[in-house]
């Protein structure tokens, strides 16, 4: 057993877990031999970078992004999705839901064999070698952060297991959780100064690695370092190694938060280096002239929904959204009702929607002109609400009077839905609104899917997309966007304020997001509307500000999960009600009336994934997160 060991299977060997020695023995001799062959010319080279990268994630998958439908932003009919089962509290260390243990471990053993031999390709100039190992580098520290993100502390694999390692080298142990986070950021150090400022030919090289990319990822790792999940967590001090190595630092360290604000500022300066801006829709051409209120609401959906739009730093194209499109758009048509053409699935509850702010960009129940007391109490639009409501409709206060983004991001009962082949918004009955009521044409009791909520999902639907006579929709692709420019401007506000409290630069970064979504700045919208006026004036009141301007610029773009686990706010936000209207009644007065879809729990051993039964089994040297 010793000698087939060293003959061949640890050569490879950077997994941590195996399923079996001989299932292992059984693939080697076939990787040996593509290995051998990988690196004899560029264009195997090439294949094998190309295999480096098809460890990403599908984010915005169903099937591949927890933070879909993980945690509380997104409900589901229940056999749909499985990872609704975790938002349920139905986590398990037997078969973990989501589980990227093995999966990631196998991209970083490819991404260290690339390094190993890229340097004997001999048919590469230089510089192209070295922008490849960038990228290599790149995709290393970014699996080893999606493992730190979900299970924290992790072995740190930096390079494979020589030839002669001893079969219990293999049962490496845990890394502490800083020494996680700093190998991450010192690769993508490394990694920055060979990678190209922008994408040159983005026919061929769309989506490939960026130095914008990368100094935008090492941000937020230093970020997610700094957050309370990660610095001075003494919920995590009995989490040892069995020689009893500590992998929490249970002591705040505020360094963290500077050193993060100097990364997101470094990323910010090149990014916009790199041309990348906030995106704001302004088309070379269009058959209408469109209101305020609409461009606004375009400017919004679009930052998300165009293909490699000014704001985009970073889109996975192993992710596009063709499929996901058709799955959350409601139904456009009642002239086209005879095929299930799409579903309108997922569904925002009661709670997101009470998120957004007032149109005076403040929440909802610190707006002092703002009837919050009566936001449950049926209101008919009149004409000065046609471009959000429907004239003449009935609906609840909670929808009149809110944020652009409210808008932009949410389908209700009555709401304007701009696009899908409505375009001219000076014509009321150009205007599509959905009706969401007991079978009616967006509402339950027909196909057995839409909305369970009685929220539709608007912001990921690319508003081009069109439904005609034929019953075809027609979806706009778009890879699915992992960070844009708004989410790096929200991190260096939020690194600055943990590491220097409130000032003119913090503002300055939550405003240009807040500008782009039609809002006025955080000092005049909190000075002249909100019952707290200086709440922005302290470190705390500031904290809540960012972290809400977050929730809402972020919603749906698979980041509440990850942030309200960083900043451990999970435990609180998610025991709480999943929420929305009776969607089996007829009239407004029975339809707006809250129903409880679920109760959710959510514990301390919520906040990071279970090391698999199978893993723990096979190396004894892991030791389980707490509470599993």
């Amino acid at each position: 057993m010793r000698r087939d060991l060293k003959t061949g299977a640890i050569v490879l060997l950077v997994l941590i877990v195996l399923t079996s020695c001989k299932k292992f023995l059984d693939v080697v001799p076939d990787n040996v031999a593509t290995i051998d062959n990988a690196f004899t010319m560029r264009t195997q080279a090439m294949k094998f970078l190309f295999t480096c990268y098809s460890f990403m994630p599908k984010n915005g998958r169903l099937d591949d992004d927890p933070a879909m439908v993980g945690g509380d932003e997104l409900w589901e009919i229940p056999e749909r999705a499985a990872f609704l089962d975790m938002a349920k509290g139905f986590q398990s260390k037997v078969g973990p839901l989501g589980d990227r243990f093995q999966p990631m471990y196998q991209g970083i053993r490819d991404c260290n064999i690339f390094l190993e031999n890229i340097g004997k390709v001999p048919d590469m100039q230089e510089t192209e070698k070295k922008r490849w190992i960038a990228e290599v580098k790149f995709l290393k520290a970014y699996y080893h952060f999606i493992l730190v993100r979900m299970y924290g502390p992790i072995p740190v694999i930096k390079k494979n297991l020589p030839i002669s390692a001893d079969v219990n080298e293999v049962k490496v142990s845990r890394d502490p959780v800083d020494t996680c986070f700093n190998y991450i950021a010192q690769l993508l150090n490394e990694a920055a100064p060979d990678l190209p400022l922008t994408i040159l030919s983005p026919t061929t090289e769309a989506g490939r690695i960026t130095r914008p990319i990368a100094l935008s990822l090492r941000a937020k790792a230093l970020v997610t370092s700094a957050s309370p999940l990660f610095n001075g967590n003494a919920d995590q001090g009995n989490l040892k190694n069995h020689d009893g190595t500590p992998l929490f630092n249970t002591t705040f360290s505020k360094v963290k938060w500077d050193t993060a604000a100097v990364a997101c500022k470094r990323a910010i300066d090149v990014c916009e280096e790199a041309g990348i801006k906030l995106y704001i829709y302004n088309p070379a051409f269009q058959q209408f002239q469109l209101s305020d209120t609409i461009n606004t609401q375009l400017s919004i959906r679009n930052a998300v929904t165009e293909r490699w739009n000014s704001e985009i730093i970073w889109a996975n194209t192993q992710a596009n959204t063709d499929g996901l499109q058709r799955l959350i758009s409601s139904w456009w048509d009642p002239r086209y009702l005879d095929g299930v053409i799409t579903r309108g699935e997922l569904s925002p509850p009661l709670k997101i929607a009470e998120m957004f702010y007032s149109e005076n960009g403040v929440p909802i129940n610190e707006d002092k002109t703002w009837n919050y007391s009566g936001r449950y109490t049926l209101r008919t639009a009149g004409d000065d609400d046609k471009l959000y409501i429907r004239k003449g409709y009935t609906t609840v206060g909670l929808h009149f009077d809110r944020e652009p983004r409210f808008y932009a991001d949410l389908g209700f009962d009555g709401s304007i839905y701009y696009g899908q082949g409505r375009f001219d918004d000076k014509k009321d009955n150009e205007l599509f609104y959905l009706e969401g009521k007991f079978k009616q044409r967006n509402g339950k009791g027909k196909y057995g899917y839409n909305t369970v909520t009685g929220y539709n999902l608007k912001k990921l639907i690319n508003f081009q997309n069109t439904i005609n006579s034929n019953n075809d929709y027609s979806v706009v692709d778009y890879p699915y966007p992992i960070m844009r420019l708004a989410d790096l401007y929200l991190l260096y506000a939020e690194a600055l304020n943990e590491s220097s409290g409130p000032s003119a630069e913090v503002n300055k970064y939550i405003d240009l997001v807040r500008k782009r979504a039609g809002l006025g700045t955080v000092e005049s919208s909190w000075t002249n509307f909100s019952t707290n006026p200086v709440k922005f004036l302290n470190q705390d009141g500031m904290r809540d500000i960012i972290q809400q301007e977050r929730l809402i610029e972020l919603a749906f773009e698979s980041q509440r999960l990850w942030d309200l686990r960083r900043w451990k706010k999970s435990s609180q936000v998610l025991n709480d009600q999943i929420r929305g209207w009776d969607m089996s009644q007829t009239t407004p007065e029975s339809y707006y009336r809250i129903t409880v879809l679920y109760n959710q729990t959510f514990g301390a051993k919520d906040y990071f994934w279970p090391i698999s039964e199978g893993n723990m089994t096979t190396n004894t040297n892991l030791v389980q997160n707490l509470g599993w």
